[in-house]
C-alpha cells in the first residue's frame, strides 16, 4: 500500500466513525452499531470507498487482543473467588443452556455439522459486553439488583470467550482429527498456559519495577504494549491462541500495583483499534444477504433474542431472586448477541467450520439483535414506567482559576464544609459540581470564584481545572454511581492524586476500595456516633463510659468493614460475620462491667471522637 493510498484510507475511515458514532450515541444505540454502520457504509456492499478489508482486518484485530488484555487486568483471582456464586452461578448455567438450546436448534433445524452447531451455540451464547455495561451506565442502574446480575453474567461470558476462541482452530483440526478433539493440541495449550503463568509471576513485577523507576510515561506505555505483544507472540509460536495470551496477560498483573496505570496506557490503543475491528466487520457484512433473504436474517435475529430472553427470565428469577419486572429487564439487556460472536465466527470462517453465507447471515443477525437492544430496553422501561431521561440544561463553565492544590467533585452539604475550611486555610482548589440548582444557590449566598458548574467525570473539564498539578482529589459527591465514575477516570488518568472520598453506605465503601481508595467516609457514620453519645449521656452514663462504648463500636466496625469487603459480594458471608461481629461486641460490653476493664480502657484509651462539621 503506497503512502497516498494509505493516507486516503485512514482519511476515510477517521470520518466515517467521526460521523457515525456521535450520531448513534446521540440516539442512545451505542459506539459499537456506529462502528458497525461505518464500516457497512464505506465497505464493498455500499459506497466502496475502501477495498483492503483484509488489510484493515489484519491491524484491527489487535484491538481484540487488548481488549482480552484490559478484561484480565480488571479480574483478579481474588475477586472472582468472592463474586463465585453470581459469576459461577447464574452466568455458567446462562451460558451453558444457551450454548446447548441454539446449538441444538442449529444442528436440528439447518443441518448444520456437530462441531459446527457447537461453535455457533457458542458464540450466540454470549451478549455483548459493550452495550450492556454502557446502557447500565447511561441509566444509572449499575447498582441495581438485575444490573449486579447482568454484571455477573457478562463477567463469565467474557471469561467463557477465551475458551470458546481457543477451542475454534482445534475443532478444525481437519480430517485427521476424527473425533473432533487434538489431544496433543490441548497438552500443549495446558503447558503453554502454565509456564506463562510461573514465568510471568515472578518476571512481570521486577520488569515494571524496574522501569517504574526511569519515570517517564512514553517508556511505561511501551513496556505495557510490549507485554501484551510478547505473551501473545509466545502463545502464537507454540500454537496456542493469542488471545487467551493476552488475557492471561492480564490476569497475572490484576493484583498488581501497577493496574491502574497498565490500565490507563491501554486503553488510547485499545479504543481505537478496536473501533477498527468494528469498521472491518461491518466492511465485511454481506448487506446484499439482507435483500436476498430478508425472512431468513430476520427470523434469526427474532429467534435469537426470544431464546436467549426466555432462557434469562427464569435464571434471573430463580438464581438471581430477581423480582418479575428486574428478571424481564435483565432478559431484554442481555438477548442480544454480542462483539465476541464477530470474532468467534470470523475465526469459525477462516479455519472453514462455517461457511461464508452461514457466517454472513449470522453477523447480520448479531447486529440486528444490538441495534435492537437500546430501544427494546427503552420501551420496556416506557412499558414499566421507569423511563429517565436527563440533559444538562446549559454549557459546562469556563474554568479560570490558580493552579489548585486540591479538587472537589460535588459542591453540596460535605464539598461546602470542606471548601469552607480549605479557603480559611488558604489553599487554593477548583470545585467542581454537576447541578444547576446547587451552583447558582452557593453563588447567591457566597462570593464564590472558585466553583464551576461541569460533570467532573468529564476528562476534559479535569484537565481544565489543572489536576495534573493538583495534590488532593476530595470526591464529596452524593450520587454513589456519579462518584465511582469519577473516580474511576481520575484512578487512571491521575494516579497520583490522593483520593479523600465520601460513601454512601458499605456497598459504596466497598466499590471505592475496589478501585484502591482506601478508608473512604461514610457520610453518616460520625454524626451517628455523635448522637449515640449523646443518647448514652442522656441515660446516664458519665461522657467518658459514653465516649469509650461509642469509641469500641467505631473501631471494631472499622475492622468489619475490612474484613467484609473480602465476601461482599457473599450474602450468606456478610450475614454471617455481621452477626458475630454483633456477638464479640455484646461479650466486650459485658466484659466492661469488670474492675480489669476500667484499668485497660484507661491504659487503652483510644484516639477521641472529633466533630465531623
Amino acid at each position: 500500500m503506497d503512502s497516498h493510498h494509505f493516507l486516503e484510507t485512514a482519511v476515510v475511515l477517521l470520518l466515517a466513525a467521526v460521523i457515525a458514532v456521535p450520531l448513534t450515541k446521540r440516539f442512545r444505540l451505542g459506539s459499537v452499531l456506529g462502528y458497525l454502520l461505518a464500516g457497512v457504509v464505506i465497505g464493498p456492499s455500499v459506497l466502496r470507498l475502501v477495498g483492503n478489508v483484509d488489510g484493515i482486518a489484519t491491524i484491527s484485530e489487535f484491538g481484540i487482543v487488548l481488549m482480552l488484555f484490559v478484561i484480565g487486568l480488571e479480574l483478579s483471582p481474588q475477586r472472582l473467588w468472592v463474586m463465585r456464586r453470581s459469576v459461577f452461578g447464574t452466568g455458567l448455567l446462562q451460558v451453558l443452556a444457551s450454548s446447548v438450546v441454539i446449538g441444538v436448534i442449529a444442528w436440528a433445524l439447518f443441518g448444520l455439522p456437530v462441531r459446527t452447531a457447537a461453535i455457533v451455540g457458542g458464540s450466540l451464547a454470549l451478549s455483548s459486553t459493550a452495550f450492556g455495561l454502557q446502557i447500565l451506565g447511561e441509566r444509572k442502574e449499575t447498582g441495581s439488583a438485575y444490573g449486579r446480575q447482568a454484571f455477573a453474567i457478562l463477567l463469565f461470558q467474557d471469561l467463557a470467550a477465551i475458551p470458546l476462541i481457543a477451542a475454534v482452530p482445534l475443532l478444525a483440526g481437519g480430517p485427521s482429527t476424527h473425533h473432533g478433539f487434538d489431544l496433543v493440541g490441548a497438552l500443549r495449550t495446558i503447558g503453554v498456559i502454565v509456564a506463562v503463568m510461573v514465568g510471568g509471576r515472578y518476571l512481570l513485577r521486577p520488569v515494571f519495577r524496574f522501569v517504574a523507576k526511569a519515570d517517564s510515561l512514553e517508556v511505561s506505555t511501551a513496556t505495557a504494549l510490549l507485554v501484551v505483544t510478547g505473551v501473545a507472540l509466545l502463545m502464537e509460536l507454540t500454537g496456542v491462541s493469542v488471545t487467551l495470551g493476552a488475557f492471561l496477560a492480564g490476569v497475572l498483573l490484576a493484583d498488581s500495583e501497577y493496574r491502574h496505570d497498565l490500565e490507563s496506557h491501554i486503553e488510547p490503543f485499545k479504543g481505537l483499534l478496536l473501533g477498527l475491528f468494528f469498521v472491518s466487520v461491518g466492511m465485511s457484512m454481506q448487506v446484499g444477504l439482507l435483500l436476498q433473504v430478508p425472512l431468513l436474517v430476520l427470523g434469526l435475529t427474532a429467534a435469537l433474542l426470544l431464546v436467549k430472553g426466555v432462557l434469562l427470565w427464569p435464571l434471573g428469577r430463580m438464581l438471581g431472586g430477581l423480582e418479575r419486572r428486574d428478571a424481564l429487564r435483565l432478559a431484554v439487556l442481555l438477548a442480544s448477541g454480542g462483539e465476541f460472536a464477530f470474532v468467534v465466527l470470523k475465526q469459525s470462517q477462516e479455519q472453514g467450520l462455517i461457511g461464508a453465507r452461514q457466517g454472513g447471515a449470522l453477523v447480520l443477525a448479531i447486529t440486528l439483535s444490538m441495534a435492537l437492544t437500546p430501544l427494546l430496553v427503552a420501551l420496556l422501561a416506557k412499558l414499566l414506567g421507569n423511563d429517565k431521561a436527563k440533559k444538562p440544561a446549559r454549557a459546562y463553565d469556563t474554568i479560570e482559576a490558580g493552579t489548585p492544590r486540591v479538587i472537589i467533585a460535588g459542591f453540596g452539604r460535605m464539598g461546602q464544609v470542606v471548601g469552607r475550611i480549605l479557603r480559611a486555610e488558604g489553599i487554593p482548589f477548583v470545585a467542581l459540581d454537576h447541578s444547576i440548582e446547587q451552583m447558582d444557590m452557593v453563588r447567591r449566598f457566597g462570593n464564590w470564584n472558585d466553583i464551576f458548574y461541569g460533570d467532573p467525570a468529564r476528562p476534559e473539564l479535569l484537565r481544565a481545572a489543572q489536576a495534573d498539578k493538583a495534590e488532593v482529589f476530595v470526591l464529596a459527591s452524593d450520587d454513589p454511581e456519579s462518584s465511582l465514575r469519577v473516580a474511576r477516570v481520575v484512578r487512571r488518568q491521575y494516579p497520583h492524586l490522593k483520593i479523600v472520598a465520601r460513601a454512601r453506605n458499605r456497598q459504596h465503601v466497598w466499590r471505592l476500595m475496589d478501585m484502591g481508595i482506601d478508608e473512604p467516609v461514610r457520610e453518616t457514620l460520625y454524626s451517628s456516633l455523635k448522637m449515640t453519645k449523646q443518647a448514652l449521656v442522656a441515660l446516664g452514663l458519665t461522657p467518658e463510659r459514653a465516649m469509650d462504648r461509642v469509641e469500641r463500636f467505631r473501631r471494631q466496625d472499622a475492622e468489619l468493614i475490612k474484613a467484609q469487603y473480602l465476601v461482599y459480594d457473599d450474602e450468606t458471608k456478610l450475614v454471617q460475620t455481621t452477626r458475630e461481629a454483633l456477638a464479640d461486641l455484646e461479650r466486650l460490653f459485658e466484659a466492661d462491667a469488670s474492675p480489669q476493664a476500667e484499668k485497660a480502657r484507661e491504659r487503652d484509651a483510644g484516639t477521641p471522637l472529633t466533630d465531623e462539621g
